[in-house]
């Protein structure tokens, strides 16, 4: 079993890293996080699929609120990645598709433009993945990312995941098919960065 921990208590005492806070997604979270969405379009919308979707303020309050439903009922965990200096909201790590029974999940992220090829998503990602094994008794983590999106590969690569093979055709993403390369990690080989 998932060990997940309570939404209202990881929101209040986050998890830390260096220089950022993962804070769970709830409501309050809606407009910063479409201006966020908003003002990096079309960075994001090459890789994601969901960005057209978010077309107004009201969007980004579904996403939220069905966020905070998704934790509650142990399906995804979701954290917004802030700035612990300031608290600006840089982005989104979370563990999608949880399933209990066989203790797995998949590990998701994305960064707004101007917080990109700094560290972040790195230091989030480790953070998140450490959360899932370490807090959750999560077994097995699986992350994937376009075969030419460089910048996750390299995130996945520092996280030390183990490349499983190629999903031909995974996702239709901004007018073109993505193949996505799979990769896993287990508990039993997780050895986070220091």
């Amino acid at each position: 079993m998932l060990a997940i921990p309570p939404r209202a208590e990881v929101r209040a005492k986050p998890l830390e890293t260096e220089r950022l806070a993962l804070v769970p997604i709830d409501g309050a979270d809606a407009d910063e996080l479409w201006r966020v969405v908003d003002g990096s379009r079309e960075w994001l919308q090459r890789w994601l699929p969901w960005v057209p979707f978010q077309q107004n303020g009201e969007s980004s309050t579904h996403f939220t609120e069905a966020s905070a439903a998704d934790w509650d009922a142990g399906r995804a965990l979701r954290f917004g990645i802030r700035s612990r200096q300031g608290g600006a909201l840089l982005g989104v790590v979370g563990l999608e598709a949880c399933v209990e029974m066989h203790r797995n999940c998949d590990l998701g992220y994305w960064l707004r433009r101007d917080a990109a090829a700094q560290g972040f998503m790195t230091e989030a990602a480790t953070r998140c993945v450490d959360f899932g094994f370490r807090t959750l008794g999560v077994h097995r983590m699986r992350v994937a990312a376009a075969t030419d999106n460089h910048p996750s590969l390299r995130v996945i690569g520092r996280l030390g995941a183990r490349f499983e093979g190629i999903a031909r055709h995974a996702e239709w993403c901004d007018g073109r098919w993505l193949d996505h390369a799979i990769f896993s990690m287990l508990d039993s080989e997780w050895q986070p960065q220091q």
